[in-house]
């Protein structure tokens, strides 16, 4: 199987590197017990650009290898350091590269210019690490955000040659030999209709102008419509400054003549579209055979009667070359002087359009299972889901607060959700939730959306702290008590009146009686306290 030289039309796939996800990590340090979050942010993923290269004149890399994609970013680490942003991959194409959505045909670029450039497939972001994340409420964050994917699209790159004068004609009638005549291309030359199947560039020096000619496959009638390879090479001349119709004055097709030819050849120009303004020359070839020089003065006066500048040239001996290449030039600066001067390129970059619209939508629509459930669609919230490591329930409560900052919980429960409904996120990779609003008629509200009960509870450096103040305080109430019941011991009281409290014992009545005996008054002051007291009880 022949492996072509020129492809001007590929179908490629491009990916742009997924970005790093975010690190989750506690600064830990000699003598700083409260290090805080150090996680670093995660690297963006690389993106694939396509560059305007002149050097570079077919689309046959990516025929070949139709798969391209960038590197990923690195994740994020501990001690503030953040991951590394993916490479990003530059693909080379001609000049005149058409960049077209291969789902929806719309074309996102038309690249012309040296050093043009667009970033068709852009990377995804990295996560932010917890560093990035600690607030004055959630000082030392316990989850980080994952990295965004890249886009992933499908592209059609479609080259249009830009050259200054396209030759058209139909096969055979010496547009290839003109090109090699006049230039130093040397495109392939037989004598069998369409020898030539891919464009080629000549580049041509008339006086002070240097300009292109472009030799564009044989057109027949019907081209426009997809005939032979009409469609697949009548956009190279969409961009030619002139068109010179090279005409065949000694074919031996029946049928065929000079004017007819002309006429057909505009036919389908017009039916293709976008041409009408282009200047036109007309070059009768072939006047070194007998019969095609008496054929191109029979024509030449009825085509100049409709205003074409006419040039009857042989590209066998040469005759008439050098007009044609004059007249050319003339053409091309005329055409160059009316133009606007192109801007300087500016690098294109492939976002979503922006819109007048809410941040969300929520409709109410059936499952899989035939049950119903809240269907959340937006930007925000479906990119918010994926930056989340659902194995991480302080992450999912984040989440749940982003959502909540934005409306969604009151939207849901005005549209009349109830709690344990069926909610997803997304479009065909949906994250389904069931819906728990933040507060409930009736409920204690426990804790914050997105903080953990958990993480409000002491440290343990705290909790041993606090323990070894509390047995201090203990000891020193204990060792107070004995002091005072060591002092109550030494003055001849009881140690157990400091309680307020006196048991009613029998060794208590003996020694009550033995004071009494020996000091009456005495006694009977103590029988009465006694009798007061055990009233005091009584009651």
């Amino acid at each position: 199987m022949a492996i072509p030289s020129f492809v001007d039309t590929v179908r490629l796939h491009v990916a742009g590197g997924r970005g790093g996800h975010g690190c989750a990590s506690i600064h830990r340090e000699k003598f700083k017990p409260l290090g805080g979050p150090d996680g670093g942010n995660g690297g963006n993923g690389g993106s694939v650009i396509l560059r305007v290269d002149p050097q570079v004149t077919t689309l046959i890399d990516y025929h070949h290898h139709s798969t391209r994609q960038a590197a990923n970013g690195d994740p994020g680490q501990g001690n503030y350091r953040n991951g590394a942003n993916g490479r990003d991959i530059v693909l080379t194409v001609p000049e005149g590269t058409v960049v077209r959505d291969a789902a929806t045909g719309e074309v996102m670029a038309d690249l012309v210019g040296s050093a043009s450039e667009m970033v068709v497939a852009a990377g995804g972001r990295g996560g932010l690490g917890n560093d990035a994340l600690a607030t004055k409420a959630r000082k030392a964050p316990g989850f980080a955000l994952l990295g965004e994917d890249g886009d992933d699209r499908e592209i059609v790159l479609e080259l249009k040659v830009l050259a200054d004068i396209g030759l058209v004609g139909f096969p055979s009638a010496g547009k290839s030999s003109l090109v090699a005549a006049i230039s130093a291309a040397r495109p392939e030359i037989a004598d069998y209709p369409f020898t030539t199947l891919v464009p080629h560039l000549g580049v041509v020096k008339a006086g002070a102008v240097t300009f292109t000619v472009a030799d564009v496959p044989g057109l027949i009638p019907g081209a426009a419509q997809g005939k032979g390879l009409g469609l697949d090479f009548l956009r190279h001349i969409e961009r030619c400054q002139a068109l010179v119709h090279v005409i065949d004055c000694a074919t031996y097709e029946p049928g065929r003549d000079p004017l007819s030819d002309l006429d057909a050849l505009e036919a389908e120009l017009a039916a293709y579209g976008g041409l009408e303004d282009r200047p036109r020359l007309v070059a009768l070839n072939k006047i070194d055979v007998p019969d095609g020089a008496e054929l191109a003065q029979m024509v030449e006066p009825d085509l100049r009667e409709r205003g074409l500048e006419v040039y009857p040239i042989s590209t066998k001996t040469g005759e008439g070359l050098k007009a044609l290449t004059f007249a050319m030039a003339h053409v091309v600066e005329q055409r160059r002087a009316t133009l606007p001067a192109s801007p300087a390129p500016v690098p294109v970059v492939v976002r979503p359009k922006p819109i007048d619209a809410p941040e969300f939508t929520i409709a109410h629509e059936s499952d899989d299972q035939g049950g119903w459930l809240w269907h959340v669609r937006g930007d925000k919230p479906e990119r918010w889901v994926r930056q989340t490591d659902f194995r991480n329930a302080e992450a999912v409560g984040y989440l749940a607060d982003r959502l909540n900052k934005i409306g969604i919980e009151e939207e849901l429960l005005a549209m009349g959700a109830q709690p344990g409904d069926a909610v997803a996120i997304g479009g065909t990779d949906a994250v389904i939730f069931d819906f728990a609003p933040q507060i409930d008629l009736g409920a204690e509200l426990l804790a914050r959306r997105g903080q953990d009960n958990r993480l409000e509870e002491p440290r343990p450096a705290v909790r041993r702290r606090r323990a070894m103040d509390a047995e201090y305080h203990a000891a020193k109430q204990a060792v107070k008590d004995a002091e005072q019941a060591i002092s109550a011991v030494l003055v001849g009281l009881d140690p157990t009146d400091f309680d307020g409290d006196k048991p009613d014992t029998d060794d208590d009545t003996i020694d009550d009686e033995a004071i009494g005996e020996t000091d009456g008054v005495t006694g009977d002051a103590r029988d009465h306290s006694d009798g007061r007291h055990d009233m005091g009880k009584g009651q």
